[in-house]
């Protein structure tokens, strides 16, 4: 198993992702872990590791809003609330752009949660990697590990690597399901709704 334990390392997380590997990354909300969203085997491990049921889409984080825009529509309130709230704990449910693998997001609803993180390791990785797949490191239902320390603890096998830090917020970002008639808080979090 690789050990970050350096910044110079970030290439190393990079390397990991691009062989399809799952890595541990620092947030400005939960300690996570990520994945090439357009990898399927990359996903597949993922759901695998979290033990997460399949139905329940994974978020995708990205470094800007242009590069969120590769999975998302931002338009209207969606692209204001991006502007406004991100880089930023808030989580926003949009339509899939057109072409994106069937496992990427819910393509049940065609829709898709992206956000941008207001977190300097991580925004290093997502500038360099490309969006990603990112999750709470935990086992779906379990508590969330609070830094690469505790990830370690709970997936001993099966991370290729950890970018060392802490989920700085230590709560799961606020979520709003924009591709309705009106937007709907799925989850209350850190980024009070007031709408857009």
């Amino acid at each position: 198993m690789l050990s970050v334990s350096a910044p110079d390392d970030l290439a190393a997380v990079v390397a990991a992702l691009r062989r399809g590997a799952v890595v541990g990354v620092p947030t400005d909300t939960v300690y996570g872990l990520a994945a090439d969203p357009f990898s399927r085997e990359a996903v597949a491990l993922l759901f695998s590791l979290k033990r997460r049921p399949a139905v329940k889409a994974i978020p995708i984080l990205a470094a800007s809003i242009e590069q969120a825009e590769r999975v998302g529509v931002l338009a209207g309130p969606a692209r204001r609330a991006a502007e406004r709230y991100w880089p930023g704990a808030l989580t926003l449910v949009v339509g899939r752009v057109p072409g994106l693998p069937d496992w990427v997001g819910n393509p049940a609803r065609d829709s898709v949660g992206i956000r941008v993180p207001d977190h300097p390791a991580a925004l290093s990785l997502l500038a360099e990697a490309g969006p990603l797949a990112v999750t709470s490191a935990n086992r779906s239902g379990g508590a969330a590990a609070e830094d690469d320390a505790g990830a370690r603890a709970i997936f001993a096998d099966g991370v290729a690597a950890y970018l060392p830090g802490v989920g700085a917020g230590g709560a799961p970002s606020t979520v709003v399901d924009l591709t309705g008639g009106s937007p709907r808080v799925l989850r209350a979090g850190p980024v009070p709704w007031e709408g857009m």
